[in-house]
């Protein structure tokens, strides 16, 4: 094999974690995957694997040439797509994250399209709400909100929505709608723990005014679908991206209020892993979703 050929192999092998499973990505046997990265480490002269009961894990040589080779080849699969023309559909596998809330409602919806431009593309999409380590679970791009927890990531902000302080009609007609935000302190409120602003506190601008406030309730969730989940049974009003509840304040299921007041803005990053290139098709994937998010 060409050595363009055995770095794929090693690099699948690699983030799949074992020969079994970097075989069926690449559909072909465990024995052709096995038997690539042995005259890989045969060419190198060193041992790239290390073998273990609890499956494979790389080397300090391993991951060095891990790290060097998934440049070359999204260096390779640059070159070849500028060669073919920036309109040449987009093949291979690409794999992204996104929270899961996110990507239920703003991500997975519109990629049908997406992947009808490009029939050669294969896309895994990991729905987590946890930042977890793109390296280690072999992504090519993340979708991240809020503030970024690590300054050293390559990130590109692609798009910003408002927080707003929202409930149902039911909570609204049963509790009242505030009037101003030191009235939130009367209210029942679900704090988004995750969040940047998960432990309740809140400073709301208007007109150069500004009022500090801090929410509470008893509840208090870690994940968006907890969050809606709460706020959609009427258990109390939360700050939250309008991002989360895009359908029902579209739809009246829930409402906005203090609307003439602002929060702190939430920021869409895509993030890449660190020191690793951008590929054209991560590249391609955030431009469509940028597109996607952008108001006409």
């Amino acid at each position: 094999m060409d050595r363009l050929t055995l770095m794929e192999i090693f690099v699948c092998v690699v983030e799949a974690g074992s020969f079994s499973a970097a075989a069926r990505r690449l559909h072909t046997g465990q024995p052709a995957v096995s038997k690539a990265v042995a005259q890989l480490e045969a060419r190198l002269g060193t041992r790239l694997l290390s073998r273990t009961t609890r499956g494979l894990t790389t080397t300090d040589a391993g991951h060095r040439y891990y790290e060097g080779a998934r440049k070359t080849i999204s260096q390779a699969d640059e070159t070849e797509l500028e060669t073919r023309g920036a309109g040449a559909s987009l093949s291979g596998r690409l794999r992204v994250c996104a929270g899961l809330t996110f990507g239920r409602l703003h991500v997975v919806p519109k990629l049908g399209a997406w992947l009808r431009e490009h029939p050669a593309l294969e896309l895994d999409v990991v729905l987590d709400d946890r930042q977890i380590d793109l390296l280690e679970h072999g992504i090519d791009v993340a979708l991240r909100m809020g503030a970024l927890s690590d300054s050293s990531m390559t990130a590109r902000r692609i798009a910003q929505g408002r927080r707003l302080v929202v409930g149902t009609p039911a909570y609204f007609a049963q509790h009242g709608v505030p009037q101003s935000p030191a009235d939130l302190a009367q209210h029942s409120a679900v704090p988004y723990v995750q969040d940047a602003g998960g432990s309740g506190n809140w400073v709301f601008e208007r007109d150069g005014e500004r009022q500090p406030v801090t929410l509470q309730g008893r509840l208090r969730v870690s994940a968006a679908e907890g969050l809606r989940a709460a706020v959609l049974s009427d258990q109390g009003l939360a700050v939250a991206s309008e991002w989360m509840f895009a359908p029902e304040l579209a739809s009246g299921e829930v409402q906005a209020v203090l609307t003439d007041w602002t929060l702190p803005a939430m920021d869409v990053w895509a993030v890449y892993p660190s020191g690793r290139l951008a590929s054209a098709k991560a590249r391609a994937f955030v431009d469509f979703v940028q597109a996607s998010l952008t108001p006409a």
